[in-house]
């Protein structure tokens, strides 16, 4: 360094340390990163089909297939009923909602540990990663949803008013699948072997949600405990949405109460957490 040196002119170095006490929401640190988000996002979409044989046509096969399965199963053998619904409508629409919430939340779960460069070399608002995993998926959904009205065409489906609904469901299933995916991406980045327990957690809560059946077969107090689920109050809404289906139950206001405590609870547990992130991951 020249002895004559200014040192205003000298470049500063600026060191990230982990913060303490409790930590709130920084919304224009996240408006500052959105480029970041929004490259993070488009990679992970580009992955999902890169060198792919059928391309964006998976997001038509999945949901189809599933569909397919459930109208063998449920209908065709087990004879469960689908609210005045065309069984195939009903389960297409359920079964696209829930590849969208289950693939969220699995790669909300793995947004850390899948972005450990990142977290370990760089800085950015670490809510970025998650807020990234979820948006690659609404590609796939909004596919899905236009084949949904295919088969509404198909069937003689008009939708009612409710229809101008739709884009609140959509936020409500975001927020449900970035709420829970929070602890569970945080619990994931402290211990590894958890993720196996974030399967089957997956998998319980797929029969605990009308995807395949009709809320309205749950009675009595259970429906209480029932709609503790929040996916279950967000499916009733898009096939009452989408579909003319039955108007979601005044009990149904428990999956939106609980929709709008996950996400702020699961942040809250994020933020006190986050700061070690870079140390053990």
């Amino acid at each position: 360094m020249p002895p004559d040196a200014d040192a205003d002119e000298l470049p500063r170095w600026t060191e990230n340390r982990p913060r303490t006490g409790l930590r709130l929401l920084d919304l224009p640190e996240l408006w500052e990163f959105r480029e970041l988000i929004g490259f993070l996002a488009l990679r992970d979409l580009k992955v999902r089909y890169k060198q792919a044989a059928f391309g964006i046509a998976w997001a038509v096969l999945q949901p189809v297939a599933g569909m397919a399965i459930l109208t063998i199963v449920f209908r065709q053998l087990a004879d469960v009923p689908s609210d005045g619904i065309p069984y195939p409508a009903f389960a297409l629409l359920g079964y696209a909602i829930w590849t969208y919430f289950s693939s969220s939340l699995n790669a909300v779960t793995d947004s850390f540990v899948g972005n450990a460069a990142l977290v370990s070399k760089i800085y950015f608002p670490r809510l970025g990663a998650p807020i990234a995993a979820v948006l690659p998926g609404l590609v796939d959904l909004g596919v899905a949803l236009v084949v949904v009205a295919g088969f509404m065409v198909v069937y003689g489906i008009v939708p009612t008013a409710a229809i101008v609904t739709l884009p609140l469901w959509i936020v409500a299933v975001v927020a449900v699948a970035l709420g829970a995916g929070l602890p569970l991406a945080t619990l994931n980045v402290r211990y590894r072997d958890a993720h196996h327990g974030f399967a089957l957690l997956t998998q319980l809560w797929f029969f605990a949600s009308p995807v395949a059946y009709p809320s309205s077969l749950v009675h009595g107090t259970w429906r209480y405990l029932y709609y503790l689920n929040p996916v279950a109050g967000i499916l009733d809404g898009f096939r009452w949405s989408m579909l003319a289906g039955p108007r979601p139950p005044a009990v149904a206001a428990l999956s939106l109460a609980t929709t709008a405590l996950l996400l702020p609870i699961g942040l809250r547990y994020f933020l006190s957490s986050e700061r070690r992130f870079a140390d053990i991951i």
